[in-house]
Order: structure tokens, then C-alpha cells, then sequence
């Protein structure tokens, strides 16, 4: 299906050349999507927090050509990645017909992300988003009178057909995607900021992320969502998250921690129990991760500390804790937590604003 508010008029103002460079961040979900329909469309909506030191920072030349197929070379942290082009070249099949322009250019893309690329944090949402912010910037070029509202629409709208949660990545500080009852502009194309009240003591999040294991996942999230088709639980997980999404809303108005805690730590737990019930199954959390978790409830039921997890599809723990708690949680982290984490590696990071563009345009 087309989705006709995307595609742009024809337009014969195609700047010669250009360059842009966005930086976007990535963003944890405390209500998780899992499982997907044709067209990146999710079978569940979510809710994010957007973070804002972990991001990634691509810059997008672009030069007119005579050709009338899209040209482009990558280059990740200076070095040219031709093993990286074909995800990149999926993406550019699936916008086409909504950023045609595209065919008119031959386009070098240079990215880096703040994190290691071995750190095994998920650098598809950021990356994904920063390329489609790109992508918007010269359209936005050729017409000029787009509105902020409509670029930032239609960002996250291409980011989603390039990675699912880059969609949540264009905005912030909390980011919903997904049609859902309860918000009345949300959609399955794109996210949006998020509508409701939100307690000040959220406006401030911070998350430790602990890289429990750097290594590239046993089974992919591309082929984790696909599995979600088969799966047994799959309806009653499609329905908790609905309901829990909806449950969040008074929760984030009134700053109810631990009320938040349940729900966030119940969907990461969740997320992974439709892993093991998949057919092939699949267990993407380690040993490590477990201790984790036992030593994160054991330490909130000694000092009452209001500091909870939440999991990717992957080993590594979001450690995540208001910004009065920080002294207390990094003492944790410090002197008991980083011995789970590979090479004592973790991360720390906060709620942030969303992506910026950092060159002079």
C-alpha cells in the first residue's frame, strides 16, 4: 500500500550538490514491539525513552548525475564498508517511491556512531534515523516550504522502513509508535511524540547501560520478529502490551516509580519469554544478565532504591533510575555490577531530546 501523504510532487528544483550531517540517538523502549507485519508494520505499539549519548552522527554528500539510478558508496568511522551497503541498499528500494529525487544522485554516506560497534548495543536505530533525516534534508532542499512538523512526520515514517524503533529515534523525550486507543494522533507509520502529561521526575531518567556481551546475537531481530507469526503467545503478548501502554499514561503523569518499575521490568521479562516460547526457540539473555537482575532486586528491597532494568533483545542490561537516585545507583554499578560486564564496560547515558542537525544548515 502507498501511502500517498509521503510521496512528494514532481519538482525540477534538484540542487546540483549538497551536503548534510544529522546526529540521532537511540532510544530504549519500556513497552516493547515484538513481532511485525508486512511493511514494517508493528504488531503491538511501544513507548521509548529516547537516550542522548548514544547515537550516531552520518553525514550525507550528495551530487546530480545524468544516470537515473542511485549511486552511493559507505563509509563507517572512515573506512569504506561494501558489506554494509546491502542493508543500506534494501532501504534506499524500500523509500523510492517516496523519495524519488534520490534517483537523481550519486551519494557518499560517512557514519560513525558515540558507542563501539562491537559494544553490543543496537545501532540500527540510530543509524537508520540519522540516514533518513539525511535523506529529508534534501528534500526539504527542494521544497522549501515544508513544514517542521511534516519533516519530522516523514522522518521517522522512512526511518521505520530501514529499522522499526528508528522510528522512535527522530524525537523526544518519550516517543510512542503504534495505533493504540489512547493516543489519538499515533499511528503504525511513524512515531510520535508522546501526547500526555509527563511527571517532572521522568524529564531527567537516567540509564546505565551494562554490556554484558559485546557479541553479535545468536538469532537477529529481523528473524526474532518473524518468529512472533508462529508463536503460541504471541495474541495474549500483542494484548499486554496494548494494555500496559495504556496502564503507563497515569503512571507517567503522577511519577508512580513503582508502579513503573513493575510495568517496565514485567515487558522486558516478557520480551524474552515469547523468545523461548518461538519454535525454533532462543535465549538471548546470559548468566551474567540474570546475576544482574538478582542483584538489582536485591539491592532495591534492601535500601528501597527506586532503580529497575529493562532488556533489548540481547544480553546487555538498561539500568534505569531517577536522576536523585544517580549517587546511589553508580555506587551499585561501581561496586558490584561491573563485574558482570564484559571487560568492565558499561555506559552512562540519559533521557534526551532527540536528533539534531549539527552542520550549518
Amino acid at each position: 500500500m502507498l501511502h500517498k501523504e509521503f510521496v512528494p510532487e514532481t519538482s525540477e528544483n534538484l540542487p546540483k550538490n549538497g551536503k548534510v550531517t544529522w546526529q540521532s540517538p537511540s532510544n530504549i523502549a519500556l513497552v516493547k514491539y515484538w513481532g511485525k507485519k508486512e511493511n514494517q508494520i508493528p504488531a503491538n505499539p511501544s513507548v521509548s525513552f529516547t537516550l542522548s549519548n548514544c547515537h550516531s552522527t552520518t553525514s550525507f554528500q550528495y551530487q546530480r548525475t545524468e544516470s537515473a539510478t542511485l549511486e552511493f558508496d559507505f563509509y563507517f568511522e572512515g573506512v569504506k564498508k561494501d558489506d554494509f551497503k546491502p542493508k543500506i541498499q534494501k532501504f534506499f528500494e524500500r523509500i523510492r517511491d517516496y523519495s524519488p529525487y534520490l534517483q537523481s544522485y550519486k551519494l557518499e554516506i560517512h557514519s560513525e556512531n558515540s558507542f563501539p560497534h562491537s559494544s553490543g548495543i543496537a545501532s540500527s536505530a540510530s543509524g537508520m534515523s540519522a540516514l533518513a533525516l539525511c535523506v529529508m534534508s534534501l528534500e526539504k532542499a527542494i521544497f522549501p516550504a515544508m513544514s517542521l512538523e511534516y519533516f519530522n512526520r516523514k522522518a521517522s515514517f522512512l526511518a521505520r522502513l530501514g529499522s522499526g524503533s528508528a522510528s522512535r529515534s527522530i524525537e523526544g523525550p518519550l516517543v510512542e509508535w503504534g495505533k493504540h486507543a489512547d493516543f489519538e494522533e499515533s499511528s503504525d507509520l511513524f512515531g510520535i511524540n508522546y501526547p500526555h502529561e509527563l511527571h517532572e521526575v521522568f524529564k531527567t531518567y537516567k540509564d546505565t547501560i551494562l554490556l554484558v556481551d559485546k557479541g553479535q546475537k545468536t538469532v537477529s531481530s529481523t528473524l526474532g520478529h518473524d518468529l512472533m507469526h508462529g508463536n503460541p503467545f504471541a495474541e495474549a503478548r500483542f494484548k499486554q502490551a496494548n494494555s500496559n501502554l495504556a496502564k503507563l499514561i497515569p503512571i507517567l503523569q503522577s511519577g508512580d516509580l513503582p508502579a513503573f518499575i513493575e510495568i517496565v521490568e514485567s515487558e522486558a521479562l516478557s520480551l524474552h519469554a515469547v523468545m523461548l516460547s518461538s519454535i525454533p526457540y532462543f535465549i538471548l539473555m546470559k548468566p551474567n544478565t540474570l546475576e544482574i537482575i538478582q542483584r538489582i532486586w536485591e539491592f532495591r528491597r534492601e535500601t528501597g532504591v527506586p532503580v529497575c532494568f529493562t532488556l533489548d533483545a540481547g544480553a546487555n542490561v538498561h539500568v534505569l533510575y531517577p536522576q536523585h537516585s544517580e549517587n546511589e545507583v553508580l555506587e551499585l554499578i561501581k561496586n558490584e555490577l561491573v563485574a558482570y560486564c564484559e571487560n568492565g564496560h558499561y555506559i552512562c547515558d540519559e533521557i534526551g531530546s532527540g536528533a539534531r542537525r549539527i552542520d550549518n544548515g
